[in-house]
């Protein structure tokens, strides 16, 4: 979440006359993040979500994270709920920008989850893999494995100067990944992107999952493995292995996960890795330096890929064979 496009209060009100749910109370943008400009609305009738999609939203995929919203919720999936004008449009236009308007979620969501917060995150995540069995849509991973070798191509020499010679070891990396990446796991929905930040909590009970915006179709496996990392590393680095037993505890107790599936984490987790190092390189290259939102420096995954590459074992996640 971020605030990229600016809307003033004459704006707001004309927007918001479209709709049947009372006049601003108080209105203000959301600054974590980097992907979409996200606001807190308060109005005479609740609380909501206004988001204006920016940058790497496709629009064409837009009603994919909408209708899925809506079927989770349906699903008992805690989520964001999307709100229809009074001519029954969920995706609307604000600011040249497609907008559209969802519920509020109470809780909170905090960066340095205890292992309890991870077991619940994880039981969470697999009914959500679960809730999505019968959604009819579908959208490809569009930050899949496939996407990575031209990512790292669209980044210059700037990038050596976090690191001397980061490029080529990076490309290295990726060669040695995309050669074991596995194949034929069971996939489905997956919200791909399940950081700490995208998590209510009220006390270690999860009581909503947001920011859908780059659910996608892709391996189950793949989507715990972006969250062993997004969640099992501390701030100077180090990987939590309990942390990491407790969150695939918690998925476990909900999807079993296939012996396949177990096998391939370690090389999942270095994808994922790979992934959001690569995004976060090309943010930091090319976003301008007076940019409202400063990009995650992309260091911080280089040293989560760095412990993987150490890991060849499930057991090195703390995972246990059945």
């Amino acid at each position: 979440m971020a605030v990229y496009t600016r809307v003033n209060e004459d704006e707001l009100n004309a927007f918001l006359s479209e709709y049947d749910i009372g006049t601003a109370v108080s209105f203000s943008g959301i600054t974590e993040g980097v992907e979409n400009s996200n606001y807190r609305l308060k109005t005479t009738q609740g609380d909501f979500i206004l988001t204006l999609y920016e940058k790497r939203v496709n629009p064409d995929d837009l009603p994919f994270f909408i209708n899925l919203m809506g079927h989770m919720a349906k699903r008992g999936i805690n989520c964001p709920q999307p709100v229809a004008d009074q001519q029954g449009q969920v995706l609307k236009t604000l600011n040249n920008r497609m907008a559209a308007m969802v519920t509020f979620l109470d809780g909170t969501s905090n960066n340095s989850p205890s292992a309890q917060r991870c077991h619940a995150v994880g039981k969470a995540l697999a009914a959500m893999h679960l809730a999505g069995d019968n959604f009819d849509g579908f959208r490809a991973n569009a930050l899949d494995h496939q996407a990575w070798s031209a990512l790292l191509a669209s980044c210059d020499d700037s990038a050596n100067t976090l690191k001397s010679g980061l490029l080529s070891q990076a490309q290295e990396r990726l060669d040695g990944i995309l050669k074991e990446w596995p194949s034929d796991l069971p996939r489905g929905v997956c919200h791909a992107d399940l950081f700490p930040d995208n998590v209510l909590f009220t006390g270690d009970d999860v009581t909503g999952i947001i920011d859908f915006y780059f659910a996608c179709i892709d391996d189950f496996a793949y989507d715990l493995a972006i969250m062993l990392n997004a969640w099992c590393f501390e701030s100077d680095g180090s990987f939590n292995v309990t942390k990491s037993r407790q969150l695939v505890q918690g998925y476990q107790s909900i999807r079993p996960l296939s012996d396949d599936e177990i096998n391939a984490i370690p090389i999942l987790c270095r994808g994922s890795a790979m992934r959001f190092f690569l995004t976060r390189l090309y943010d930091w290259i090319n976003t301008a330096k007076d940019a409202q939102v400063r990009p995650h420096n992309p260091m911080d995954y280089w040293t989560r890929l760095n412990f993987h590459h150490q890991v060849s074992t499930p057991e090195g996640y703390g995972i246990n064979r059945s």
